[in-house]
This record gives C-alpha cells, structure tokens and sequence, in this order.
C-alpha cells in the first residue's frame, strides 16, 4: 500500500513518488500545518488551488480537543476536516516535551498538564499510536523525546529512549492503511546522529524521520547533521525533516536529500503581517507600502498577487480585517509549494545544482530573523 519510488536523483537530491491510501505524493514535497485540523485561515478547496498534497495535524492537540475518539467516531480526520488527500500526523512528543514546566518524563512515557485547562494527561508510545490510529492519518510518527540539542549527556538519554519507543511502537500498531515513521534524534552531536540513523534505519518502518531540528541551533548545525544522518539512510524510504520550512531551508534539505518538509511558518508570518518575496522578507505593516502599487512579488503569479496591491494589503491589516491573514497565508505557502515543484522538476531535467546558487541568491532574504519555534500555545 505503502509505495516509494525514486524518479530521478541527482547528486543526493532526489525525485520521488509515495503511495499512500488517499493519493500520491510527489516528492519533494512541503506540507502546510493544519494543527488543529484546519490550515489557519484557509479552506481546504483553497490548500487545494495552492497545489497542496500533503497536510499535518497535530496528535498533542487534536486529543486534547475536541478528541481523538470524537474524531474516530466522525468518520476520521480525512471525513472530519474535509481533506481529500493524504494526512500527516505527528506523534504529540515535540508538544508534550516542550511543556518543560508541566511535565514529567520516565522511560515508560510522559506525564503532562494540558494548557488549556491543567488537567493531567498521560502518553506513552502505545497511546500515541492509539490516538493517531483513532485520527486515521495516512502517516503517522513514532514516539519519541527531543532534547536539548546541546546537552550531549542528555540527548543520549533521549536518544536511547526514543530507540526503545520506536520498537514499542511497532508492536502497539495495528491499522495496515497507515504509514509509521521512525525518527532520528540526537541532538547536534555526530556520534549520536550516526548511531540513531543506523538503529532507526534498522527497524522495519516504510519512512523515515530527522527529528529535533529546528529548535535553537545554529543554521550551520542543521545543516552539518543532515550531512552526518542522510547518507546512512536507505534509498527506497521518504526521509521527513520534521519542522523546518524557510526557503533557504528547504533549498539546502533537498540538497542533502530530504523528502518531505512541513513548518507553520509561512501561516504563522502571515497572521504576523510577513510575506517571503525575491526581494527578501516584507512586513506589510511597514509605512512605505501605504501608497505602493505592486504586488507583494512580482514575479509570483498566486492569486494574491495577481490581484491584489501591497497598499490594499496594508490597510487590512491597518483595519485588523481577517482577509489580511488569508491573502498573506496564500502567497506564503504558494511561495514553499511552487519552489518545492521547481526543484523536482530541475532534478527531473537534471539542472537542480546549476539552479540552486540563483535559488538560495533569490530567497536569501526571507531566513527566519527571529525565531519562530513552535509552541503548544499557537
């Protein structure tokens, strides 16, 4: 059921295609974050339009509200929130571990205070599987523990269990429509990146994911370890870089030969006021766009921008008028979508590495300049 094929590679960039029960995926691919069921301010008919294929939602959440039981019983989360096409759901860990204040970890699973109301809750690897299995996503994620990507001593610790979750996991699975995937941690050291790449890569998962990135080290770091964990993974598994999702980012993921990429960015710069553009990053607020004619880029040919100017953008947001989060939302996530179609199409004809200095030269600007880590409160 679970199908991957490589079209094309070149260098360790590579062209594929994933089966799954609801669709094909084309990859490289980026998925929009729809954590609670919804992509913020958008439809599914308009994630639809934007060339979306594949969406995320979230486990931590979707439990705690409105239910994963309540989400099962309406038909699961393709029936609930009127998405045809594949589903992604993560295992809630990232969530939960990121209540550093509320929780308590052992190596049985995790106990935490909900943040919404502070009732306690409890996750192991086999309720993590039994929620997702509820959601009925057509990809669903292991149960792991990010760590302190600095803190060797600990990210052992994490590693370990993360390892012994994995395998309780498989055992705890029992929905054969579902894609399960692995996950690497370890930090940013390169012996323990190698050594969860080589165990994670061993088990019979038909995906595999790159775990706590993206969560506070340097750009040069993200980079260095995807160098030490993608040459250790087979090449007939989709390899998933959990979390990350700026231009730049993905240029260089794709470089190093990762399949699939999700992030809230590019929704979340939009409910900022934040547009990505060839001529960097742009705050619509700013005072200089009152009067400006152009759309947000020129060179971008989404709805947005074929119709509406950057003054009329502006005073949306000036007038706190919610279309503003829409229409920014639309371009952002055309903007990953599309330049994630381009590249498979350069690896396709073969042109990906004489692209990518004009690529990272183009988008440069739009690198995240604060961090937009995800929290349980967004």
């Amino acid at each position: 059921m679970f199908e991957f094929n490589l079209t094309a590679t070149q260098g360790c960039a590579r062209a594929g295609t994933f089966t799954t029960p609801h669709g094909q995926l084309n990859t490289p691919v980026f998925a929009p974050v729809g954590t609670q069921a919804t992509v913020k301010t958008l439809t599914p008919a308009q994630l639809d339009e934007l060339g979306a294929s594949l969406i995320l939602s979230n486990t931590y959440h979707l439990y705690l509200r409105p239910g994963d039981e309540l989400v099962r019983e309406m038909g699961g989360l393709h029936a609930f929130m009127q998405w045809p096409g594949p589903l992604l759901t993560d295992s809630g860990g990232y969530q939960v571990f990121s209540l550093a204040q509320t929780r308590k970890i052992d190596d049985d699973g995790v106990t935490f205070k909900s943040h919404i109301d502070g009732s306690t809750h409890r996750f192991t690897p086999e309720k993590s599987i039994q929620i997702q299995e509820n959601l009925g996503a057509d990809i669903i994620m292991a149960f792991d523990e990010c760590s302190d990507p600095n803190d060797h001593t600990y990210s052992k610790i994490a590693m370990e269990r993360t390892h012994h979750w994995a395998e309780r996991c498989l055992t705890a699975k029992t929905r054969a429509d579902q894609a399960l995937f692995g996950i690497i941690q370890g930090g940013v050291n390169r012996d323990l990146r190698t050594a969860s790449a080589q165990f994670i890569a061993s088990l019979p998962f038909p995906g595999i994911a790159i775990g706590g990135l993206s969560v506070g080290e340097t750009k040069e770091e993200m980079l260095s370890t995807l160098d030490v964990v993608t040459p250790l993974l087979p090449e007939n598994k989709p390899r998933y870089l959990m979390g990350v999702g700026t231009p730049e980012d993905l240029i260089n993921g794709i470089a190093r030969g990762v399949d699939i990429f999700d992030c809230v960015l590019p929704t979340r710069l939009a409910r900022h006021n934040a547009a990505f553009s060839s001529e960097g990053r742009l705050n619509l607020m700013n005072a200089a766009f009152a009067r400006d004619p152009r759309p947000i880029d020129e060179t971008c040919d989404c709805y947005t921008c074929r119709t509406f100017t950057r003054a009329y953008l502006r005073h949306l947001i000036g007038a706190k008028e919610l279309l503003a989060g829409t229409l920014l939302s639309i371009h952002n996530l055309h903007a990953l979508i599309q330049l994630v179609k381009d590249i498979r199409e350069s690896i396709m004809d073969n042109t990906f590495y004489n692209n990518v200095p004009a690529w990272l030269s183009q988008w440069q600007g739009n690198a995240e300049r604060k961090s937009y880590n995800y929290t349980v409160k967004d």
